[in-house]
């Protein structure tokens, strides 16, 4: 399996949802960084479980304790090695999809591809994982300090925000349960989120990233370009099925005359339909992108389904889960975008003398 990411800086993970515990190995950190342990652990407080009404009621503390990599509150040089604990796991809610493959989850594709497949919350494809690239993120973050990253909920559903992200103040990101900086979108689609949930069922919606201060030359000219690589980021964040940058789709319709940015006298350009890339290296402007989320798959109602002998059989979700993952996802969209920015600057400095 493949459970590393990264060239420079690279992460590998472990754990499954109802082990014992997640973790991970985060390679090629520079020596000497004062590490911030708080602003760590707020990171995975925002992606944690039961921290509103409107996300999964699992209650964990995702307290991370580092094993390796740091000395008197400072980088080494070495393997930063970090483990979450896991506490509040109720693998009974599980028991009912034991040989039965849930609709829209990985259970099926596991099972045969492996042969064998831990039924509990998902094993080894729970969106648990993403509590461990968060850790790994928050340090990249405080890596690359001088870039400023900042993602949020920009719709749910059918509700999105009506302005431009220049517009928007991301002071007001963390002010509301659903992580959207515009007050009167968030009372919209925190409302919506509710009626979704009570009638058992799930809605997915878009979050979107904006990485301002942005230095020349990240990314590399052919493969592992800035935009391939965020997009390979984000498309492995559970239930996403979409990633575009800059102008997306709405590029396709244009005309080169109306698409092209056109520079200024310092570098600038007077617009960003690039989004802050071309030729897949980054040009200074802002970087910015929009991530598509499915709904859930888990709804609690009856759905038809298989078994693992091919028998048709129905199946109703059990236990705690998300009707929404955005809100919890935010802090993951940033945490992976920091690890790709951080992995790209630290290449750059061995492009030069």
């Amino acid at each position: 399996m493949f459970n590393s990411f990264g060239n420079i800086l690279r992460v590998t993970t472990y754990g499954e949802s109802h082990g014992v515990a997640i973790g991970g190995v985060i390679d090629g950190f520079p020596a000497g960084m004062q590490v911030d342990f708080k602003a760590i652990q707020n990171e995975l407080d925002r992606r944690k479980p039961g921290q509103s009404k409107i996300v999964t009621q699992r209650k964990e503390p995702d307290t991370v304790e580092f094993l390796s990599g740091i000395f008197e509150g400072k980088t080494t040089g070495a393997s930063i090695g970090f483990v979450i604990k896991n506490t509040n796991q109720k693998s009974k809610d599980y028991n009912h999809n034991t040989n039965v493959y849930r609709p829209s989850h990985a259970d099926y594709t596991y099972d045969k591809k492996y042969g064998i497949r831990d039924h509990r919350g998902g094993g080894r494809t729970s969106a648990r994982e993403t509590a461990n690239w968060v850790v790994a993120g928050a340090l990249a973050k405080q890596l690359i300090s001088h870039i400023n990253i900042n993602a949020f909920t920009s719709s749910v559903g059918d509700i999105f925000i009506n302005k431009p992200y220049q517009d928007l103040d991301f002071t007001k990101t963390e002010s509301n349960i659903v992580r959207c900086p515009d007050d009167a979108s968030a009372d919209k689609m925190i409302e919506k989120i509710n009626q979704i949930r009570k009638a058992g069922d799930t809605i997915g919606g878009t979050i979107t990233c904006v990485a301002q201060n942005m230095p020349v030359g990240l990314g590399e000219p052919i493969f592992n370009k800035l935009h391939a690589e965020l997009g390979k980021a984000m498309l492995s964040i559970n239930a996403v099925k979409g990633f575009e940058f800059g102008s997306g789709f709405c590029g396709a319709k244009m005309q080169g005359s109306e698409h092209n940015d056109i520079f200024n006298e310092d570098g600038t350009t007077q617009s960003n339909l690039s989004g802050g890339i071309q030729g897949g290296i980054s040009n200074g402007m802002d970087v910015y992108f929009r991530v598509a989320f499915k709904p859930v798959a888990t709804i609690m109602r009856n759905q038809q389904t298989i078994n693992s002998e091919g028998d048709l059989t129905e199946i109703m979700g059990k236990g705690r889960h998300d009707p929404c993952v955005v809100p919890r996802a935010v802090p993951v969209v940033e945490a992976l975008t920091a690890l790709v920015l951080a992995d790209f600057w630290l290449l750059n400095k061995t492009r030069k003398i």
